[in-house]
């Protein structure tokens, strides 16, 4: 019977650490973040060029992806007011999928965006691989970064612990109760993987 109790109190120790770790790894992204991300366009200033992160513009059913329109919409909204000069899609092409062609395709077409501002970044597997590729092959790192606003948090961390000038310009969130718990509790698992690598200086790759 000691040892159950025993084994029972460990649990429950562990499982207060877990969540104190989880706490204070997303305690530490928001502070690092804090002031650089915006939701409204008179408030965010002027940057050379904008990071689109991005995410398939079709969901299962085949219907567009509102996180996806939304983020093009944010970028749009960032070119046709002056906040920017170049836009850079990043985001992972294969065998018949290509999401910074989809994404150039709809800026152009649906947004009015001119295609010579436009590049195309076709190995942008991951948020980390997206930011490090800004930097480090495009050489560009005075950039606003254009996703929904649980999703800039942890970019903004990857970008500031790579010493660039970022900011983060927030997409209109999808409001459906399952996308959004589900996008919430991801990401507070993803920021703590993010601090975790970061302290064991390990790349997130």
């Amino acid at each position: 019977m000691r040892v159950v109790k025993n084994i029972f109190n460990l649990a429950f120790i562990s499982v207060e650490i877990g969540i104190l770790l989880i706490c204070l790894a997303n305690a530490w992204v928001f502070a690092l973040t804090g002031g650089r991300t915006y939701t409204k366009i008179s408030k965010i200033p002027p940057r050379e060029i904008a990071l689109v992160l991005g995410t398939s513009p079709k969901m299962r059913s085949g219907m567009s992806n509102p996180y996806f329109t939304k983020r093009m919409d944010a970028t749009a909204l960032l070119y046709h007011h002056g906040k920017i000069k170049q836009i850079i899609v990043s985001g992972e092409k294969s065998k018949g999928y290509n999401e910074p062609a989809a994404m150039k395709k709809y800026l152009v077409y649906q947004e009015g965006v001119p295609e010579d501002i436009i590049t195309e970044d076709p190995k942008g597997f991951n948020t980390y691989k997206s930011i490090l590729r800004c930097k480090d092959v495009y050489k560009k790192d005075n950039v606003i970064i254009v996703s929904q606003g649980f999703h800039n948090l942890r970019a903004l961390f990857f970008a500031r612990n790579n010493n660039m000038n970022a900011l983060g310009f927030d997409a209109q969130d999808v409001n459906k109760p399952e996308s959004f718990y589900r996008n919430q509790a991801r990401e507070i698992l993803a920021r703590v993987i993010a601090v975790v690598y970061f302290v064991l200086g390990i790349s997130p790759d």
